[in-house]
């Protein structure tokens, strides 16, 4: 049974015709020679399917618009707002203009939006925030990499680790562990040994390489982690303030709060002081991010200082290069179509920590 009209997608047809979307693509496009068995069985696909391509980029076959697609989970978080804002800037400086779609949090719909922004003929598409660890959605990924890279067009990841090769990708990511990882063993050499980790939605990579840190700095200390305090969820105010009011209520044994976010590190704030717990007297509270709240809080939060607007520059640069924008880029000697640069991180220290209580 074909697909709903304007349902249907390049990736769909390459499955039903058993090439790649690239190939797909090169086919409706006609501006690349393939051969004829190959192109009757993708034409045979795109009427049972009921594909039908974005009329204007038929037209502009093989040429891209100066746009930059920009892909983030919710526009209105701190973390993808101040990214976005410095991928704008740059964009801007490069002479081009962004799109921005949101996902709504539903990560599945970030291939939806890609191929929007592809039937665009958009210059490039900009990926931001942690990667869904699935890897029937990786490998969905990295095909639209491969259409999007024989059109002329570019995916830069941005916030995430590279694509598995030989996907023609770029990325501009942090480093997550290895910022956890400091911030748990400030905690610890503050004679913290009971750190309850707190938020993050398992099962993309933000989250996995945060809870790796806190891992290995137990590790590193010959400690191991209890269960109990690894609370992960929602990356939000919301579920920092109910986790710790549970934490309290359940009267679980800590004495310090890793939180995966800035905002679930608020809410953590909010439930210790109305549990009349005193921070940092009774209980040290670290977050991660460093968006503008966490200078906001009462204390002053400690947390990780990613550079999240060099972050959006850097993902431009990859994406249109460097003789563009009249900066020098950073990128490996691949050069911006498959570079990866990785971003250092540090901890601020704020008011929200201190030794651990004796006794």
């Amino acid at each position: 049974m074909a697909v709903a009209e304007g349902r249907a997608t390049l990736q769909d047809v390459a499955e039903r015709a058993r090439v790649s979307t690239a190939t797909v693509s090169r086919v409706l496009n006609g501006n690349y020679p393939v051969a004829a068995e190959t192109r009757k069985r993708v034409e045979k696909a795109v009427r049972a399917l009921g594909y039908v391509a974005n009329a204007h980029a038929r037209a502009l076959a093989g040429v891209t618009s100066r746009t930059v697609g920009v892909v983030v989970s919710e526009i209105v978080d701190p973390f993808f707002s101040l990214i976005v804002h410095g991928i704008q800037r740059e964009a801007a400086a490069a002479g081009r203009i962004c799109l921005i779609g949101s996902t709504l949090g539903e990560e599945h719909r970030e291939l939806e939006i890609i191929e929007l922004l592809y039937e665009q003929r958009a210059e490039a598409v900009i990926l931001v925030g942690g990667a869904l660890l699935d890897e029937r959605h990786q490998s969905k990924l990295a095909g639209r990499a491969k259409a999007m890279a024989a059109a002329g067009s570019k995916l830069v990841l941005c916030g995430r680790p590279p694509l598995a090769a030989p996907a023609p990708s770029a990325a501009v990511h942090y480093d997550n562990e290895h910022g956890a990882l400091n911030a748990t063993d400030h905690l610890m050499g503050l004679g913290h040994r009971r750190i309850l980790y707190l938020g993050g939605w398992p099962g993309i990579s933000t989250q996995r390489d945060r809870v790796a840190g806190y891992r290995l700095a137990h590790e590193r200390r010959g400690l191991k982690v209890d269960p109990e305090l690894v609370v992960e969820g929602e990356f939000s105010r919301r579920f920092g303030y109910e986790r710790t009011a549970r934490a309290l209520a359940d009267a679980l044994d800590f004495t310090a709060i890793l939180a995966a976010n800035d905002a679930t590190a608020a809410g953590a704030l909010q439930a210790l002081r109305d549990g009349g717990r005193r921070v940092p007297d009774d209980v040290s509270v670290v977050g991660y991010d460093d968006v503008p709240v966490a200078a906001e809080t009462v204390p002053a939060l400690t947390t990780v200082h990613i550079p999240l607007q060099e972050m959006g520059r850097a993902a431009v640069r990859l994406a249109v290069g460097p003789q563009d924008t009249g900066r020098k880029g950073d990128w490996s000697d691949d050069g911006p179509s498959q570079g990866s640069l990785v971003l250092g991180t540090h901890l601020v220290l704020r008011g929200s920590t201190a030794p651990a209580p004796v006794g």
